[in-house]
Protein backbone atom coordinates (compact mmCIF):
# COMPACT_ATOMS: atom_id res chain seq x y z
CA UNK A 1 0.00 0.00 0.00
CA UNK A 2 1.55 3.40 -0.66
CA UNK A 3 0.08 6.42 0.62
CA UNK A 4 0.47 9.63 -2.15
CA UNK A 5 0.70 13.38 -1.46
CA UNK A 6 -2.12 15.53 -1.89
CA UNK A 7 -0.82 18.10 -4.62
CA UNK A 8 2.40 16.21 -5.67
CA UNK A 9 1.30 12.50 -6.73
CA UNK A 10 4.94 11.34 -5.15
CA UNK A 11 4.60 8.29 -3.88
CA UNK A 12 5.36 8.33 0.28
CA UNK A 13 6.05 5.91 2.78
CA UNK A 14 4.49 2.91 2.24
CA UNK A 15 3.94 0.17 5.24
CA UNK A 16 6.62 -1.88 6.33
CA UNK A 17 7.56 -5.03 3.78
CA UNK A 18 5.41 -3.01 1.08
CA UNK A 19 7.67 -0.85 -1.84
CA UNK A 20 6.07 1.46 -3.74
CA UNK A 21 7.27 2.66 -7.77
CA UNK A 22 9.10 6.07 -6.89
CA UNK A 23 9.12 8.10 -9.67
CA UNK A 24 12.50 9.97 -11.03
CA UNK A 25 13.65 13.08 -9.63
CA UNK A 26 12.90 16.42 -11.33
CA UNK A 27 16.50 17.70 -10.84
CA UNK A 28 19.29 15.42 -12.35
CA UNK A 29 21.77 17.18 -10.14
CA UNK A 30 21.99 20.51 -7.72
CA UNK A 31 24.48 22.77 -8.36
CA UNK A 32 26.01 25.83 -6.67
CA UNK A 33 23.09 27.56 -8.51
CA UNK A 34 20.20 25.60 -7.17
CA UNK A 35 21.23 26.23 -3.41
CA UNK A 36 19.47 29.00 -2.87
CA UNK A 37 16.14 27.38 -4.27
CA UNK A 38 16.64 24.80 -2.05
CA UNK A 39 17.82 26.45 0.95
CA UNK A 40 14.61 28.67 0.66
CA UNK A 41 11.98 25.51 -0.10
CA UNK A 42 13.63 23.02 2.81
CA UNK A 43 13.19 26.08 5.14
CA UNK A 44 9.33 26.29 4.07
CA UNK A 45 9.04 22.70 4.63
CA UNK A 46 11.03 22.98 7.93
CA UNK A 47 7.97 24.79 10.21
CA UNK A 48 10.88 27.08 11.71
CA UNK A 49 12.88 24.03 12.66
CA UNK A 50 15.76 22.01 11.22
CA UNK A 51 18.01 24.94 12.09
CA UNK A 52 19.12 28.17 9.96
CA UNK A 53 20.35 27.61 6.94
CA UNK A 54 22.51 30.70 6.18
CA UNK A 55 25.83 28.54 7.44
CA UNK A 56 24.91 25.33 5.21
CA UNK A 57 23.91 27.25 2.63
CA UNK A 58 27.44 28.93 2.49
CA UNK A 59 29.12 25.42 3.19
CA UNK A 60 27.10 23.40 0.56
CA UNK A 61 28.01 26.21 -2.29
CA UNK A 62 31.68 26.11 -1.37
CA UNK A 63 31.65 22.23 -1.50
CA UNK A 64 29.79 22.39 -4.72
CA UNK A 65 32.32 25.05 -6.48
CA UNK A 66 35.02 22.77 -5.74
CA UNK A 67 33.33 19.44 -6.79
CA UNK A 68 30.81 20.19 -9.02
CA UNK A 69 26.94 19.19 -8.88
CA UNK A 70 25.96 16.25 -6.90
CA UNK A 71 23.72 13.57 -8.52
CA UNK A 72 20.28 13.97 -7.67
CA UNK A 73 19.03 10.11 -8.09
CA UNK A 74 15.82 8.05 -7.41
CA UNK A 75 16.09 5.51 -5.42
CA UNK A 76 14.72 3.27 -7.77
CA UNK A 77 18.68 3.97 -9.57
CA UNK A 78 20.55 2.28 -6.13
CA UNK A 79 21.34 -1.07 -5.83
CA UNK A 80 18.92 -2.51 -3.57
CA UNK A 81 21.46 -3.36 -1.08
CA UNK A 82 23.21 -0.18 -1.15
CA UNK A 83 23.66 1.41 2.20
CA UNK A 84 22.61 4.83 2.34
CA UNK A 85 23.63 7.41 4.97
CA UNK A 86 20.67 9.57 6.32
CA UNK A 87 22.98 12.90 7.26
CA UNK A 88 22.00 15.59 9.62
CA UNK A 89 22.57 17.98 12.62
CA UNK A 90 21.05 16.79 16.13
CA UNK A 91 20.57 19.47 19.13
CA UNK A 92 19.21 23.21 19.59
CA UNK A 93 19.13 25.15 16.27
CA UNK A 94 20.06 28.67 18.20
CA UNK A 95 23.71 26.64 18.45
CA UNK A 96 23.92 25.74 15.08
CA UNK A 97 24.03 29.69 13.87
CA UNK A 98 26.74 30.02 16.64
CA UNK A 99 29.43 26.40 16.04
CA UNK A 100 30.91 26.77 12.82
CA UNK A 101 30.94 23.39 11.46
CA UNK A 102 34.57 22.24 9.29
CA UNK A 103 32.09 20.88 6.24
CA UNK A 104 34.22 17.29 6.39
CA UNK A 105 32.58 15.81 9.66
CA UNK A 106 30.72 13.92 6.83
CA UNK A 107 33.73 11.90 6.44
CA UNK A 108 34.17 10.82 9.68
CA UNK A 109 30.46 9.66 10.06
CA UNK A 110 30.60 8.07 6.35
CA UNK A 111 33.92 5.61 7.94
CA UNK A 112 32.34 5.08 11.43
CA UNK A 113 29.28 3.59 9.55
CA UNK A 114 31.00 1.78 6.96
CA UNK A 115 33.04 0.29 9.71
CA UNK A 116 30.02 -0.40 12.10
CA UNK A 117 28.32 -2.02 9.05
CA UNK A 118 31.02 -3.49 6.98
CA UNK A 119 29.69 -2.31 3.60
CA UNK A 120 30.38 1.32 1.77
CA UNK A 121 27.55 3.45 1.38
CA UNK A 122 26.19 4.40 -1.70
CA UNK A 123 24.25 7.81 -1.59
CA UNK A 124 23.17 10.76 1.15
CA UNK A 125 20.18 11.32 2.86
CA UNK A 126 18.71 14.24 4.44
CA UNK A 127 16.62 12.23 7.50
CA UNK A 128 14.42 15.46 7.47
CA UNK A 129 14.08 17.95 4.73
CA UNK A 130 13.20 20.95 6.83
CA UNK A 131 15.25 23.71 7.31
CA UNK A 132 19.42 23.29 7.55
CA UNK A 133 19.32 19.75 7.49
CA UNK A 134 17.73 19.63 4.17
CA UNK A 135 20.68 21.53 2.79
CA UNK A 136 23.66 20.56 4.92
CA UNK A 137 23.84 16.35 3.82
CA UNK A 138 24.19 17.72 0.22
CA UNK A 139 27.71 19.89 1.20
CA UNK A 140 28.76 16.45 3.03
CA UNK A 141 27.58 14.46 -0.49
CA UNK A 142 29.47 16.60 -2.56
CA UNK A 143 32.65 15.90 -0.23
CA UNK A 144 31.52 12.20 -0.31
CA UNK A 145 31.86 12.01 -4.05
CA UNK A 146 28.04 10.55 -3.29
CA UNK A 147 24.88 11.18 -4.92
CA UNK A 148 22.04 12.78 -2.55
CA UNK A 149 18.93 10.63 -2.87
CA UNK A 150 15.56 12.74 -3.99
CA UNK A 151 13.65 11.51 -0.43
CA UNK A 152 13.48 11.92 3.28
CA UNK A 153 12.05 10.87 6.31
CA UNK A 154 10.19 13.39 7.50
CA UNK A 155 8.94 15.45 4.86
CA UNK A 156 8.63 18.06 6.98
CA UNK A 157 10.93 19.13 10.49
CA UNK A 158 10.42 17.14 13.76
CA UNK A 159 12.52 17.47 17.15
CA UNK A 160 12.98 13.89 17.90
CA UNK A 161 14.71 10.56 16.91
CA UNK A 162 12.01 8.70 16.56
CA UNK A 163 10.07 11.01 14.69
CA UNK A 164 10.69 9.88 11.35
CA UNK A 165 8.72 7.78 8.89
CA UNK A 166 11.64 4.93 8.91
CA UNK A 167 10.76 4.52 12.54
CA UNK A 168 6.88 4.08 11.92
CA UNK A 169 7.87 1.39 8.84
CA UNK A 170 10.05 -0.01 11.71
CA UNK A 171 13.45 0.52 10.74
CA UNK A 172 16.21 0.84 13.82
CA UNK A 173 17.84 4.52 14.38
CA UNK A 174 21.10 2.28 14.93
CA UNK A 175 23.90 1.70 14.67
CA UNK A 176 24.06 5.47 14.71
CA UNK A 177 26.85 7.41 15.15
CA UNK A 178 27.45 11.18 16.64
CA UNK A 179 30.77 13.62 16.33
CA UNK A 180 31.30 16.96 17.83
CA UNK A 181 33.46 19.65 16.99
CA UNK A 182 36.55 18.01 19.20
CA UNK A 183 36.03 14.94 16.46
CA UNK A 184 34.57 12.95 19.65
CA UNK A 185 32.81 10.28 18.10
CA UNK A 186 30.41 8.14 19.60
CA UNK A 187 27.98 4.81 18.74
CA UNK A 188 25.06 4.04 19.63
CA UNK A 189 23.41 0.46 19.28
CA UNK A 190 20.23 0.75 21.49
CA UNK A 191 17.48 -1.86 21.93
CA UNK A 192 15.02 0.92 20.42
CA UNK A 193 14.68 3.94 19.01
CA UNK A 194 12.75 5.66 21.96
CA UNK A 195 16.64 5.12 23.82
CA UNK A 196 17.81 6.01 20.99
CA UNK A 197 17.14 9.32 21.56
CA UNK A 198 17.51 9.55 24.78
CA UNK A 199 21.04 8.66 24.29
CA UNK A 200 22.11 10.90 21.25
CA UNK A 201 19.96 13.38 22.77
CA UNK A 202 21.83 13.29 26.09
CA UNK A 203 25.19 12.51 24.88
CA UNK A 204 24.73 15.50 22.34
CA UNK A 205 23.74 17.79 25.08
CA UNK A 206 26.98 17.09 27.09
CA UNK A 207 28.52 18.03 23.74
CA UNK A 208 27.87 21.71 23.52
CA UNK A 209 24.15 20.76 22.51
CA UNK A 210 25.10 20.14 18.80
CA UNK A 211 26.34 17.17 16.99
CA UNK A 212 26.80 16.06 13.55
CA UNK A 213 24.81 12.48 13.07
CA UNK A 214 24.37 9.43 10.71
CA UNK A 215 20.78 8.07 11.95
CA UNK A 216 18.74 5.02 10.64
CA UNK A 217 21.19 3.91 7.79
CA UNK A 218 19.58 1.43 5.75
CA UNK A 219 19.24 -0.37 2.78
CA UNK A 220 17.64 1.29 -0.81
CA UNK A 221 15.08 -1.28 -0.95
CA UNK A 222 14.56 -0.42 2.82
CA UNK A 223 14.61 3.46 1.86
CA UNK A 224 11.56 2.69 -0.65
CA UNK A 225 9.19 1.41 1.99
CA UNK A 226 10.04 3.88 4.24
CA UNK A 227 10.83 6.93 3.11
CA UNK A 228 8.87 10.73 1.88
CA UNK A 229 9.80 10.40 -2.25
CA UNK A 230 10.29 13.42 -3.70
CA UNK A 231 10.78 15.92 -1.15
CA UNK A 232 13.95 17.43 -2.78
CA UNK A 233 12.79 18.42 -5.78
CA UNK A 234 9.55 19.44 -4.05
CA UNK A 235 11.75 21.58 -1.86
CA UNK A 236 13.47 23.16 -5.11
CA UNK A 237 10.07 23.52 -6.61
CA UNK A 238 8.71 25.35 -3.72
CA UNK A 239 12.02 27.31 -2.89
CA UNK A 240 12.79 28.65 -6.79
CA UNK A 241 8.89 30.30 -6.08
CA UNK A 242 9.77 32.63 -3.37
CA UNK A 243 12.77 34.70 -5.07
CA UNK A 244 9.83 36.43 -6.38
CA UNK A 245 9.28 38.28 -2.52
CA UNK A 246 5.75 38.88 -1.94
CA UNK A 247 5.04 37.79 -5.21
CA UNK A 248 6.54 34.59 -4.47
CA UNK A 249 4.90 33.86 -0.98
CA UNK A 250 1.18 34.05 -2.85
CA UNK A 251 3.11 31.81 -5.20
CA UNK A 252 4.21 29.25 -3.04
CA UNK A 253 1.13 29.49 -0.89
CA UNK A 254 -0.71 28.41 -4.09
CA UNK A 255 1.63 25.68 -4.85
CA UNK A 256 1.29 24.60 -1.09
CA UNK A 257 -2.58 24.94 -0.85
CA UNK A 258 -1.48 26.41 2.26
CA UNK A 259 -3.64 28.84 4.34
CA UNK A 260 -2.71 32.20 5.56
CA UNK A 261 -3.09 32.22 9.34
CA UNK A 262 -1.88 36.03 9.66
CA UNK A 263 -0.31 38.94 8.42
CA UNK A 264 1.29 41.16 11.27
CA UNK A 265 3.47 41.87 13.31
CA UNK A 266 5.73 40.18 16.16
CA UNK A 267 5.07 41.57 19.43
CA UNK A 268 6.08 39.09 21.98
CA UNK A 269 8.93 36.49 21.77
CA UNK A 270 9.56 33.79 25.02
CA UNK A 271 12.67 31.24 23.75
CA UNK A 272 14.81 29.48 25.57
CA UNK A 273 17.15 26.01 25.18
CA UNK A 274 15.77 22.91 27.22
CA UNK A 275 17.16 19.45 26.90
CA UNK A 276 18.89 20.22 23.16
CA UNK A 277 15.66 21.91 22.48
CA UNK A 278 14.35 25.44 21.54
CA UNK A 279 11.04 25.94 23.25
CA UNK A 280 8.91 29.07 23.98
CA UNK A 281 6.04 31.01 22.27
CA UNK A 282 5.73 33.55 19.82
CA UNK A 283 2.45 36.18 19.85
CA UNK A 284 1.43 37.79 16.11
CA UNK A 285 -0.52 40.97 15.92
CA UNK A 286 -2.61 41.42 12.51
CA UNK A 287 -2.90 43.89 10.42
CA UNK A 288 -5.16 44.29 7.23
CA UNK A 289 -7.37 41.55 7.27
CA UNK A 290 -6.09 40.47 10.59
CA UNK A 291 -6.52 43.80 12.07
CA UNK A 292 -7.52 43.45 15.54
CA UNK A 293 -6.55 39.88 15.64
CA UNK A 294 -3.77 37.75 17.99
CA UNK A 295 -2.05 34.69 16.36
CA UNK A 296 0.18 32.89 19.76
CA UNK A 297 2.19 30.46 18.26
CA UNK A 298 3.82 27.33 20.54
CA UNK A 299 7.31 26.16 19.35
CA UNK A 300 9.77 23.06 20.24
CA UNK A 301 12.65 23.62 17.78
CA UNK A 302 9.71 23.75 14.85
CA UNK A 303 6.13 25.34 15.42
CA UNK A 304 3.87 23.18 17.14
CA UNK A 305 0.55 24.81 17.16
CA UNK A 306 -1.29 27.76 16.12
CA UNK A 307 -4.06 29.38 18.52
CA UNK A 308 -6.07 32.57 18.26
CA UNK A 309 -8.52 33.00 21.54
CA UNK A 310 -7.90 29.58 22.22
CA UNK A 311 -8.81 28.28 19.33
CA UNK A 312 -6.97 25.58 17.20
CA UNK A 313 -6.13 26.99 14.04
CA UNK A 314 -3.23 24.56 12.82
CA UNK A 315 -1.39 21.76 14.16
CA UNK A 316 1.30 18.92 14.01
CA UNK A 317 1.53 17.07 12.14
CA UNK A 318 0.39 20.04 9.52
CA UNK A 319 3.57 22.46 9.06
CA UNK A 320 2.88 25.97 10.13
CA UNK A 321 5.77 28.51 8.37
CA UNK A 322 6.70 32.20 9.16
CA UNK A 323 8.06 34.02 6.04
CA UNK A 324 9.52 37.67 6.14
CA UNK A 325 6.55 39.56 4.50
CA UNK A 326 8.19 41.60 1.90
CA UNK A 327 11.08 39.44 0.71
CA UNK A 328 9.85 36.12 1.25
CA UNK A 329 12.32 34.90 3.24
CA UNK A 330 11.36 32.09 5.81
CA UNK A 331 11.97 32.82 9.28
CA UNK A 332 13.23 30.22 11.67
CA UNK A 333 12.32 29.84 15.25
CA UNK A 334 15.60 30.44 16.31
CA UNK A 335 15.56 33.78 14.28
CA UNK A 336 12.64 35.50 15.49
CA UNK A 337 12.46 38.87 16.79
CA UNK A 338 10.17 41.33 18.27
CA UNK A 339 8.91 43.81 15.68
CA UNK A 340 9.18 41.76 12.78
CA UNK A 341 6.57 41.70 9.88
CA UNK A 342 5.64 38.22 9.27
CA UNK A 343 3.41 35.96 6.94
CA UNK A 344 2.30 32.86 8.71
CA UNK A 345 1.06 30.20 6.83
CA UNK A 346 -0.03 26.36 7.28
CA UNK A 347 -0.17 23.16 5.22
CA UNK A 348 -0.86 19.63 5.16
CA UNK A 349 2.24 17.59 6.31
CA UNK A 350 2.52 14.06 3.85
CA UNK A 351 -0.29 12.14 4.65
CA UNK A 352 2.21 9.04 6.59
CA UNK A 353 1.89 11.81 9.62
CA UNK A 354 -2.03 12.07 9.10
CA UNK A 355 -2.36 8.06 10.13
CA UNK A 356 -3.13 6.62 12.96
CA UNK A 357 0.44 5.30 13.32
CA UNK A 358 1.97 9.01 12.15
CA UNK A 359 -0.20 10.91 14.81
CA UNK A 360 0.51 8.11 17.74
CA UNK A 361 4.14 9.33 17.06
CA UNK A 362 4.02 12.99 15.64
CA UNK A 363 0.55 14.25 16.59
CA UNK A 364 -0.32 17.02 19.06
CA UNK A 365 -0.74 14.38 21.75
CA UNK A 366 2.36 12.98 21.75
CA UNK A 367 3.95 16.83 21.65
CA UNK A 368 2.29 17.14 24.98
CA UNK A 369 -1.04 19.25 24.06
CA UNK A 370 -4.52 17.78 25.26
CA UNK A 371 -6.77 18.09 22.30
CA UNK A 372 -7.35 15.64 18.99
CA UNK A 373 -4.92 16.52 15.40
CA UNK A 374 -7.92 17.93 13.08
CA UNK A 375 -6.52 18.85 9.34
CA UNK A 376 -5.70 22.73 8.23
CA UNK A 377 -8.63 22.33 5.65
CA UNK A 378 -11.37 21.12 7.91
CA UNK A 379 -10.20 23.84 10.45
CA UNK A 380 -10.68 26.35 7.38
CA UNK A 381 -13.60 25.02 5.21
CA UNK A 382 -15.69 27.36 6.23
CA UNK A 383 -13.28 30.34 6.90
Amino acid sequence: MAIFGPKYNQVGVSLPGVAGKVDSPAFDAIGVEHVDALVRGCAVLGAGGGGDAYMFKIMAELALSETGPVPLVSLDDLPDDGIILPLAMVGAPMVFAEKILSGFEGLTLKAAIEDALGREAVAVMAPEIGGGNGVLPLAWAARLGLPYTDADGMGRAYPTIPMTTMHLAGLPVSPAVIVDARDNVLRFDTCDNFWAERLVRGSTTQMGAMTSSVLYPMTAADARRSTVIGSVSKALRVGSLLVYGTEGVSRAVDELDAVVLSVGRVVDIERRIEYGWVRGSLTVEGSGDFRGRLLHIEIQNENLVALEDGKVMASVPDIITVLETESGVVISTDRLRYGQRITVIGFAADPIWRTPAGLAVGGPRAMGYDFDFVPIEEIHAHA
